[in-house]
């Protein structure tokens, strides 16, 4: 059905394209509707720096207000990249019609570290958008789905004007709205409707006056008979007596314009020829059996295809060939092929001469052949005698002038005609093929109207009565046609074909159609050739625009009759010409494509309203229950798409929208999934009517089933009036009648048809189509179909029951079940049943008639055996006896309970943003998330997650684990989820969405959310009243308002680049909400209760496992500092700040109260983070002179419990805190873990609890770590028993990870910087041995040692100026791991911790090395969405990490392979920041600039696929390899997304933007 038009003028029809410029919209099909005033727009949504924003436009040809539309008109709208911004572009809708838009780019190039040339401008395919038009009748809106047509078929309207002013006064009375006209121009000989002899004149028995009258009665239809007009438009053929083929044979397909048609013709000449030879050759001319068609078939055979020597089209002629080629190589006229003679191989031209005979063939068809693709005349395929000349030069040599014993000419000829007799063999097997075909389709068609019982049975065959229908008209020889060749004078006739590809023209040069046969042809239509353009064809073109234009001049619809054959550029050009003269022109067509995706490309190209499709078609009630839900509309309850955008509208790319001001309020709906729509018919003019296929009874429940759609639907006149036969549009000459005509219409039954019925159906079905009641329930059982209709927010309604009568029914009331309305009440319009008289005498008596069409007598009878019972919750309809088949019950419903003041829907989504506007992020945590382990763990373990029934646990408490569900729910209107099944059930559900924030309001201390708990309880308890199938609909809705209130009040609490920014960073920066919350068991103080960072969710909730110091400084700058919550940021660094002992932070925090000091590594991403705020924070600095209390006292390593009175008793400022773990790194640290053992870590061997790290002076380089623990982010401890590996890890990376030397320099040089700037007081630290070291001069080891250390480089010769073992070496190119680690060969193993080091501290790197070790890690190392911890070539590689495993394997047993393969998210980040930083480094240009940002969008699809879907709308920890789930994976992990933040806020310091680009 049609879209519901636009209400306000703040609509917005949202289309998001894809990476490729493709629509990014459920099916693909965009159809939208009918234009509004002020008009609505189409907001082209395209990601900021996707690939087809280099160089990149977009097209369109939509035109301007105003602007009249052409085709291939395309206004450009220009790409300006912004990586982090979606571009918008909108364009008003102001005409309906086919549109059509592509975009041009320059594509990507694959990423590689060599300067690679620019690619030319590409062009995406062309992509299409259908408006749909606004029918208007009597200045009224008239919407596609409220259409009831009424077919007619003119010639047998009368001749009088009074005749058809009768007929339309009956079917305006009937409640239709539209009549279909078969054509009403002048008839060809056949008198067919279809076969038109003059498409520019009107048929002057009907339309004496010609157009004049057209006008007069098209103006009286709509005044006097609310009717628009609709009228069927022929183009792929004409009459075969059209007197202007005479002057225009080109028009058709002759020998002339097509000569591949002449073995066509010739063929269909001699079976002419042969029928009327059959006497003189002893063949029978009346065909009694098989056994004579046989016969038949045998003198074809011989007298036609053998003697027409057929084969003659398809081979070369050999001696004709063989001469030449024997000619051009006497005279050494040869050609050798540019690409000489492929496939010759290292022997030159001597393989040649061992070449096979097909190779040879072979190389002459590739070659040197012509008329391979197609007929011809009479050996019309032919070689290239150079071609042949070269070949046969190199199998026997030059031709010798001399005679000195070289080959002879006869010798010569011998070769090339064994060539040529194999081309020959595959040509023949096509005649064989095609000769078997013809004889096939000749003795099948032949049959079928000669023999066949359900055929024509001709009679006799005779000159007037031939064999064969001929293929081909022969216009009469005149003074007019003797102008011409004599070979255009014969024009094929159009047909159709069983199957056939919609695409293809069957009388087109790769088409044999017409030669094998396969034609089904009609022998009065003469086929149009149209050719490629109007310049193939000017005259055609000319001539059928003319009658295109009459007739969208005069009717307001087209039915285009065999569309499926018509060429597509054909209609599309005929429909412009139509729409310039009538822009809301509805167009519908009948479609025999064979497919329905074939059927997409024609409505989308044509901009099709609709597809007739027909009840009649079903054989039985289940198909006709089948159909009517097909075309019936949504089902009932279905969820609502449309979703209402925030306060203020994002920036245009194009600034405003053509010239106007945005608006500051709009309603942006999806572009919802659409089907084909129908014009559903109850019978159609050239099928049978009901009294042939069915009952005649079946009239009218299958006429009620049809109107009960959501669709338009029609008629045919004969249907009401129960015709006991199809109407021949032929050969008929009888003119209708109709009671109806001649009789007041009223509403009831009574005799002549069913027309009193119909006027009801017809009303009804105009209503509910103007007010868009657009939800259906249809029910089968037996022969019964039950329809209740509904609106989908006043929820009034129509309730049918049909008793169909399919043949064998009898007369009995058969079976339906008491039906219940569950909280609908009712009211009878009426209960009807049909008889009709269809006795043989009286059938007869009927057709007999030999001047007038009548209908079967019939009469409608009103029926009261349904009765109708009211309950306190339900309305129950019961039949009770005489309701027999061709019965049908019809009420009108409506459900109190939805009956609000300000309607239901509004209600419900109306003042979610006030209620939620006075919640803060930390709010919004509980509001929105909550897993089961921290909502138990804030209820004292009295509540957790909601679980469903048949579904499961919910992930979260809040809103967004309600609608990670009911989002996919809504999308794929998944009625029959087991979330609505539950609704259903019970009210559960929404007792603990309410209840649940009532008690964080109450009892939680969070008052700020009694508004929203409010809000929910309002809103809950108005659809409580409401029936059950209805809640899931409205549950939904409130779920859909409450979370996107949540969400937009999040979005206006962070930081302006994220408000501002695209889809995927804002689901990023949600994570920060997500992850940052109040849990008892935790915080980051002993005595304090703040809320704090999660490592993720729902592995790392609570108590000592949610906060971990490597985890937070790792996402902070992401999650905290990239979003605007500087002070969650500062709490953090000042928490973890306070308990620095040793120089370093603790990973595990457990609240300050057990932290422990077992990572080498966190205190640099510390330090890093300290940076990156005084960087990032607006007078970031200060925090520099906040004081903490300290946990342990200043420079001692001695361990005591937080209550111990020394706790807390020493305060330092955080330029301390940086300074002393500064100094204690540079004398060295060596400890045992406090509380060391079993109970602090039952895996660990006693060796690991050692901590040792010191400076190595002469590099700067801090080494620490043993074989015995591992302090790095990959820490994972071995746990088998059984395996031997507890107490060994996994990956110790002892020695001097790359990640920390970077960090330290990083800390280093800003420190010196600092300190030159008088903002920090130290300049350097002390060593061990009193030597006193400057940051500067620290930082300087560092960077002069850097790549000495860690560089790989690509040339083994190279080796000896670094430090680098060449017989451990795996792969080159790269930067070490490690240097100088317990295990040499981990020093060189490829993992991803090098572009940590490049993010902040590129001058360490040459920046052509990095890019080098930056492309083979995105060729090994990067997956769909992580980063592979190790590379697939070492032998330790182990990408499937399973925990549970408890195997003999020491590699993978108990999960010891955490980080020896399998893919993880966060160093993705970080690998992405690292190749933007070097690769714009190298980019000198603005397309080389944007570039190297689509490099990185690229890179991005596969997390912002995994964010969306992701149920906990996050990303994941970690992966399997390529991206394969990972079961033991955290689902959520705080540093996935704090990582993809930072590269986000790295592109706007790079200046990527609009005006930058510009430069």
């Amino acid at each position: 059905m049609a879209p519901t038009a636009p209400s306000t003028s703040h609509e917005v029809y949202l289309l998001p394209l894809t990476d490729s410029g493709a629509p990014d919209v459920p099916g693909g099909y965009i159809y939208l509707p009918a234009p509004s005033s002020p008009a609505y727009v189409v907001r082209f949504a395209i990601e900021g720096t996707s690939s087809i924003c280099r160089k990149g436009s977009l097209w369109c040809n939509i035109p301007e207000n105003g602007q009249a539309f052409q085709r291939d008109s395309f206004r450009e709208y220009r790409l300006h990249p912004d990586f982090s911004e979606t571009l918008e572009i909108d364009i008003p809708i102001t005409q309906a019609g086919a549109f059509a838009f592509y975009t041009t780019y320059s594509p990507l190039p694959d990423f590689t570290s060599d300067d690679v040339a620019t690619p030319l401008i590409t062009h995406t395919p062309t992509y299409h958008i259908d408006i749909s038009p606004g029918l208007m009748l009597n200045k009224e809106p008239l919407p596609l789905d409220a259409l009831s047509i009424f077919s007619v078929i003119s010639k047998f309207m009368g001749n009088s004007r009074d005749d058809w002013e009768k007929h339309l006064s009956g079917i305006g009375q009937r409640g239709y709205n539209m009549v279909h006209f078969t054509p009403l121009m002048e008839r060809g000989d056949s008198n067919s409707p279809y076969s038109i002899y003059n498409q520019l004149e009107f048929d002057p028995l009907c339309f004496a006056n010609g157009e004049k009258d057209i006008v007069a009665m098209v103006e009286s239809m709509e005044k006097n008979h609310g009717l628009l007009g609709l009228t069927d438009v022929v183009w792929n053929h004409t009459a075969n007596n059209s007197k202007w083929l005479e002057e225009h044979p080109e028009a058709g397909y002759n020998v002339e314009t097509a000569p591949w048609l002449e073995s066509a013709l010739e063929l269909d000449n001699a079976l002419l020829k042969f029928s009327n030879n059959l006497r003189g050759i002893g063949l029978p001319t009346t065909l009694t059996s098989v056994d004579d068609l046989l016969r038949v078939m045998d003198g074809v055979k011989t007298h036609v295809v053998g003697a027409l020597r057929l084969w003659e089209y398809y081979v070369v002629d050999i001696e004709r060939d063989a001469e030449a080629v024997v000619d051009h190589w006497v005279n050494g006229s040869t050609t050798e092929p540019k690409s000489g003679f492929g496939g010759s191989g290292a022997d030159g031209l001597e393989g040649v001469k061992e070449w096979s005979l097909k190779e040879q063939a072979d190389f002459i068809l590739e070659k040197g052949f012509f008329g391979a693709d197609e007929l011809g005349s009479r050996f019309h395929r032919h070689v290239d005698p150079e071609v042949g000349a070269a070949l046969l030069t190199v199998l026997c040599g030059h031709h010798d002038t001399k005679d000195h014993g070289g080959p002879s000419e006869a010798m010569a000829s011998k070769v090339i005609i064994r060539v040529l007799d194999e081309i020959n063999l595959p040509f023949y097997r096509e005649y064989d093929a095609d000769t078997a075909e013809i004889m096939e389709q000749l003795f099948n068609r032949i049959k079928y109207v000669r023999l066949d019982e359900h055929g024509p049975k001709l009679g006799a065959i005779t000159r007037d009565s031939p064999l064969i229908k001929s293929y081909f008209t022969r216009l009469p020889l005149n003074s007019t046609t003797r102008k011409h060749d004599r070979k255009s004078l014969a024009l094929v006739n159009n047909g159709w074909i069983w199957a056939a590809d919609a695409m293809k023209d069957n009388a087109g040069p790769t088409s044999r159609a017409y030669l094998r046969r396969e034609v089904i042809v009609w022998g009065d239509c003469v086929k149009l050739r149209y050719g490629k353009g109007p310049q193939d064809n000017p005259f055609l073109w000319d001539f059928m625009a003319k009658y295109t234009r009459l007739m969208a001049k005069h009717f307001a619809g087209f039915r285009i009759d065999n569309c499926h054959s018509t060429p597509l550029h054909v209609a599309e050009y005929l429909l412009d010409e139509a729409r310039k003269v009538r822009p809301n022109l509805a167009v519908f067509a009948e479609l025999f494509t064979g497919s329905e995706e074939m059927d997409f490309v024609f409505v989308e190209r044509l901009g099709l309203s609709a597809l007739i499709r027909e009840a009649m078609q079903a054989w039985s009630t289940a198909e006709l229950s089948r159909l009517v839900h097909r075309h019936g509309g949504r089902p009932i309850g279905s969820f609502e798409t449309d979703e209402v955008s925030g306060n203020k509208r994002q920036n245009l790319s194009n600034g405003h929208i053509n010239g106007e001001e945005g608006f500051k309020h709009e309603v942006v709906r999806k572009i919802k999934q659409s089907p084909v729509h129908a014009l559903f018919m109850d019978c159609t003019h050239d099928n049978e009517v009901p009294a042939q296929k069915r009952d005649a009874r079946d009239t009218l429940p299958n006429a009620a089933l049809v109107n009960m759609c959501a669709s338009a639907t029609g008629s045919v006149m004969g249907y009401d009036e129960i015709y006991p036969k199809l109407v021949d549009l032929v050969h008929e000459k009888r003119l209708y009648t109709s009671y109806f005509s001649d009789h007041e219409v009223k509403i009831g039954g009574g005799e002549g048809g069913i027309g009193g019925i119909k006027k009801l159906l017809n009303q009804i079905h105009s209503m509910m189509g103007k007010d868009g009641y657009d939800e259906t329930h249809i029910h089968h059982e037996g022969e019964y179909v039950t329809v209740h209709r509904m609106h989908p927010k006043t929820r009034k309604g129509f309730f049918l029951i049909a008793h169909t009568a399919f043949p064998g029914y009898g007369n009995a009331t058969g079976s339906l079940s008491p039906v219940h309305l569950t909280g609908t009440k009712a009211k009878a319009l009426g209960s009807w049943s049909l008889e009709v008289d269809t006795s043989e005498d009286t059938k007869q008596a009927i057709i007999s008639d030999k001047t007038l069409l009548k209908g079967l007598p019939s009469r409608i009878s009103e029926i009261t055996s349904v009765v109708m019972d009211e309950t306190a919750d339900a309305t129950v309809l019961t039949i009770q006896g005489g309701f027999p088949p061709g019965s049908i019950a019809l009420y009108e419903t409506w459900i109190p309970s939805a009956e609000h003041s300000d309607g239901l829907d509004k209600f419900v989504t109306s003042g979610a943003e006030e209620a939620f506007d006075s919640l803060s992020l930390v709010d919004l945590n509980f509001v929105l998330y909550r897993c089961d382990a921290e909502e138990r763990d804030f209820s004292g373990g009295q509540d957790g997650v909601y679980s469903i029934p048949n579904y499961g646990p919910l992930v979260y408490a809040g809103l967004q684990g309600w609608w990670s569900l009911v989002r996919n729910i809504i999308n794929d209107n998944d009625l029959g989820h087991p979330l609505c099944n539950h609704l259903r059930e019970g009210q559960w559900s929404l007792d603990y969405v309410a209840g649940r924030l009532e008690r964080l309001a109450n009892d939680g201390g969070f008052h700020t959310c009694i508004k929203p708990t409010e809000w929910l309880v309002e809103r809950f308890a108005a659809i409580r009243k409401i029936p059950s199938f209805l809640l899931p609909r409205y549950f939904a809705l409130v779920i859909q308002t409450a979370y996107n209130a949540a969400w937009d009040r999040s979005m206006e609490l962070l930081s302006d680049d994220v408000q501002h920014g695209q889809l995927f960073l804002q689901q990023l920066s949600m994570v920060s909400v997500q992850q940052t919350g109040y849990v008892k068991s935790s915080s980051l103080w002993p005595t304090k209760s703040v809320p704090c960072l999660a490592a993720g969710l729902p592995h790392f909730s609570t108590d000592w496992a949610r906060c971990w110091g490597r985890d937070v400084f790792i996402s902070l700058r992401g999650l905290f500092l990239g979003t605007g919550r500087y002070q969650d940021a500062k709490e953090h660094i000042l928490a973890f700040a306070s308990v620095l002992q040793h120089g370093m932070i603790p990973n595990l925090l457990s609240a300050g109260k057990l932290p422990r000091y077992n990572s080498r590594d966190s205190i640099w991403f510390f330090l890093q983070n300290i940076q990156d705020y005084t960087n990032m924070v607006p007078d970031g600095l200060a925090i520099l002179q906040e004081n903490v209390q300290r946990r342990f006292l200043p420079y001692d390593d001695t361990y005591f419990e937080f209550d111990d009175p020394r706790a807390y008793s020493k305060s330092s400022t955080i330029e301390e805190i940086i300074q002393e773990a500064m100094q204690r790194h540079a004398t060295g640290l060596s400890f045992r873990e406090a509380n060391a053992g079993t109970n602090l870590d039952m895996q660990m061997k006693p060796e690991g609890f050692q901590i040792d790290v010191k400076v190595d002076w002469e590099t700067g380089i801090i080494f620490g770590g043993s074989q015995y623990n591992c302090g790095t982010w990959m820490d994972k401890m071995g746990e088998s028993h059984k395996a031997g590996s507890k107490g060994v890890p996994g990956t110790p990376r002892d020695g001097a990870a790359v990640e920390i030397t970077g960090l330290l320099y990083s800390t280093l040089t800003w420190l010196a910087e600092l300190h030159k700037q008088g903002k920090y007081q130290h300049d350097g630290i002390m060593t061990s041995s009193r030597d006193k070291i400057s940051f500067e001069n620290w930082a300087l080891r560092i960077q002069k040692s850097f790549e000495r250390c860690y560089y790989v480089p690509l040339d083994p010769k190279e080796d000896q100026e670094f430090d680098v073992n060449s017989k451990i070496v795996n792969r080159r190119g790269i930067y070490k791991d490690l240097y100088r680690s317990g295990k040499e060969y981990e020093d060189y193993q490829f993992r991803p911790n090098f572009p940590i080091a490049m993010t902040v501290a590129p001058d360490l790197f040459t920046p052509s090395r990095a890019l080098q070790a930056i492309e083979l890690a995105d060729s090994v190392l990067r997956g769909p969405t992580g980063m592979a911890t190790l590379d697939p070539a070492d032998l330790n590689y182990r990408p499937y990490y399973h925990n549970s495993e408890d195997s003999t394997d020491f590699a993978t047993s108990k999960g010891r392979n955490y980080h020896q393969g399998p893919e993880w998210l966060w160093p993705t980040g970080f690998f992405l920041r690292a190749l933007l930083k070097f690769d714009i480094m190298r980019r000198k240009t603005k397309v080389e600039r944007i570039e190297a940002f689509q490099q990185i969008t690229r890179r991005l699809h596969g997390c912002k696929k995994a964010i969306t879907e992701s149920p906990w709308a996050g990303l994941t920890e970690l992966t399997q390899k390529n991206g394969e789930f990972c079961a033991d994976s955290s689902p959520t992990q705080a540093w996935s997304a704090g990582c993809l933040i930072d590269l986000f806020y790295d592109a706007k310091e790079l200046s990527i933007s609009k005006k930058a680009l510009a430069k």
